[in-house]
């Protein structure tokens, strides 16, 4: 016996690396030291910085994957799993420096994941960061066939001067929120619950999506908001705080940007809620408030900024072709978040 009739094939690992290796180099700077194959990723620390602070972050797709695979269409995912990971450290004011990635599955299919590390690469262009390594496990009898997970880790800089932690945010202070493209990575096995028990496929074109079938719509990635907001803040608008609403929604993700003693009251009429939420929401039966508590609901990114920077704020973001809404004021209190349905 050998590895390869225990079922992991060594030599088509060192050939998927191979074919990888343009892809993974195309997000690479001066900054990256070496080459890909190493046991470790080397990154150089950009110049100019009087105290950085690096901030990581980790994250997944979940089980959107489920949906991924049983399209057979893997090259938005890489995108989600970056977006999911950059996101969550530019809260903090970091920007991205390096991303890894993991890939693990049940029988090495090079052609299924080059497109997955095709979408890791696009998201790390996407953020300005670069793919530094990662790791591919063959796992039989772990993952069934066609199967797989993936998951990212990722490293940003930030000036210990500029670094956000709620500590800056004032009552009166206005919740800018940044648009989603649809459902982004959370709350999939809600959606694949609705789907499966509704007698609807991921082929349907529901009226409500305009023509556009149900699991394209799904597919659509994640926002990557790392350059817009970089930019904003390089453009000199003051931000306080800033949160990434992922699992959980708004009542979840909102409470983490803000300082002790302080609420957001939202109002939940200042965005349009866009239409895979009301097509969830009608067919599935869900709640208002189950809704909010599970999906983004339009608003994938929130920012704090004085209330006498807001008209310039959402300027700037519609200038940018990103759609902003004024959604919610900072106030005193131990509530949360108030106004959302209940």
């Amino acid at each position: 016996m050998d590895y390869r009739e225990a079922g992991v094939d060594v030599g088509a690992g060192r050939s998927f690396v191979e074919q990888i290796r343009n892809l993974v180099q195309s997000t690479h700077g001066s900054e990256v030291l070496g080459g890909l194959g190493g046991f470790g990723g080397y990154f150089q620390l950009p110049a100019g910085y009087q105290e950085p602070v690096l901030v990581s972050g980790t994250d997944g797709v979940g089980t959107k994957l489920k949906l991924a695979q049983a399209l057979n269409r893997h090259d938005t995912v890489g995108i989600d799993l970056v977006a999911m990971c950059v996101n969550d450290i530019l809260t903090s004011g970091a920007e991205p420096l390096f991303f890894l990635d993991y890939l693990a599955t049940g029988k090495l299919n090079s052609e299924q994941l080059a497109q997955v590390v095709a979408g890791v690469t696009q998201g790390c262009r996407r953020s300005g960061c670069a793919l530094l390594g990662g790791e591919t496990a063959e796992m039989p009898d772990f993952y069934q066939l066609g199967e797989y997970d993936i998951a990212g880790f990722c490293v940003g800089i930030v000036e210990k001067s500029e670094l956000l932690d709620g500590s800056r945010v004032q009552e009166g202070d206005v919740a800018i929120g940044l648009a989603s493209q649809g459902v982004h990575s959370n709350g999939f096995s809600l959606v694949r619950k609705i789907v499966e028990t509704s007698g609807w496929d991921w082929d349907t074109c529901p009226e409500l999506l305009a023509r556009e079938s149900l699991g394209a719509a799904l597919l659509t990635p994640t926002q990557i908001y790392v350059n817009p907001v970089l930019e904003a803040r390089r453009s000199g608008m003051e931000i306080h705080s800033m949160a990434h609403i992922t699992g959980g929604g708004l009542p979840e993700n909102l409470p983490r940007c803000l300082n002790q003693g302080q609420s957001l009251q939202i109002d939940s009429q200042s965005w349009e809620i866009p239409p895979i939420f009301r097509w969830l929401a009608e067919v599935g039966e869900v709640s208002k408030a189950a809704m909010f508590e599970t999906f983004n609901m339009g608003i994938g990114f929130v920012l704090l900024v004085p209330p006498e920077q807001v008209n310039q704020s959402l300027s700037w973001f519609h200038s940018h072709e990103v759609a902003a809404y004024a959604i919610g004021e900072v106030v005193a209190g131990d509530d949360g978040v108030i106004g959302l349905p209940q």
